[in-house]
């Protein structure tokens, strides 16, 4: 099994367990202000490289959130 393969089960089973607070997901303000102030960051070249580890980290967070908002709305069309 690949990480994407895992990625991909997990959200399976939280959109499952109710489709509809998984579509109701939203960052924090914190945490919108923080993603923006790293991106702000990389783009001006001032990201220590434990910031853009954390930006990874944060993108990544963000990308299985949206899988598992995908799998949710296709439980809700069934």
């Amino acid at each position: 099994m690949t990480v994407s393969e895992a990625f991909g089960d997990v959200a399976d089973m939280l959109a499952q367990m109710d489709p509809g607070k998984i579509l109701a997901l939203k960052p924090s303000a914190a945490m919108t202000d923080r993603v923006e102030e790293l991106i702000y960051k990389k783009k001006n070249e001032e990201i220590s490289p434990e910031e853009r580890m954390e930006l990874e980290r944060f993108l990544a967070l963000d990308m299985f959130i949206n899988l598992a908002k995908v799998r949710a709305r296709g439980l809700l069309k069934e």
